[in-house]
């Protein structure tokens, strides 16, 4: 499916998995739409508002949530969003209307697609985002760089190689659930 390769993204905050346990929040935009990534668990709601307001942008102006899947570390802080549709592998929500749709191939705007890529829980869902620089993927496919090889959570290792392979596909940079941006290259776990 062709994209316009349109949409900036920014890295609110870096996750981790260490003493404490944050999401990786991204924050995408293109035209109208305004969408943060998984504004889960992090040290302070600070550390997702501020660097928004530096982007330029208040919470008011996001009007698109996406969430990677519904571990509470992913979805924490979903309420900062008061005015935002939120998105998963399966549905559209908004404050008391659900919209069922399958989310595979949906594109939230003309360089933002989803795809659903079980993995680390059966509900994955990774954001694909064309930008004039290349294609960055955010998605739980990895917590980070170094993986880990095999997912404690991943139900099924096949289908986690799977999702993996399809991102790799697409990735000019992957945007893991609890890590910095990495570009993947021959060594990236699998």
């Amino acid at each position: 499916m062709p994209m316009d390769n349109a949409a900036t993204w920014t890295l609110l905050s870096a996750g981790y998995v260490t003493e404490g346990v944050a999401s990786t929040v991204v924050l995408i935009v293109e035209g109208d739409v305004v969408a943060v990534v998984d504004p889960g668990m992090v040290a302070d709601r600070a550390r997702i508002i501020d660097p928004l307001a530096a982007a330029g942008y208040a919470a008011t102006d996001v009007t698109d949530v996406v969430l990677s899947h519904h571990h509470p570390d992913h979805t924490m802080n979903i309420a900062l969003f008061l005015s935002a549709r939120v998105h998963d592998f399966q549905a559209i929500y908004r404050h008391d209307q659900w919209t069922r749709r399958p989310a595979d191939g949906v594109l939230l705007s003309p360089s933002v697609r989803f795809l659903h890529v079980p993995g680390h829980t059966p509900q994955d869902l990774a954001t694909v985002v064309a930008t004039p620089d290349g294609v960055a993927v955010c998605t739980h496919a990895w917590w980070s760089e170094a993986g880990p090889a095999d997912d404690p959570y991943a139900p099924d290792r096949d289908q986690l190689r799977s999702a993996r392979e399809r991102v790799l596909a697409l990735a000019d940079v992957v945007i893991p659930g609890h890590g910095i941006p990495f570009v993947p290259t021959a060594d990236t776990v699998r």
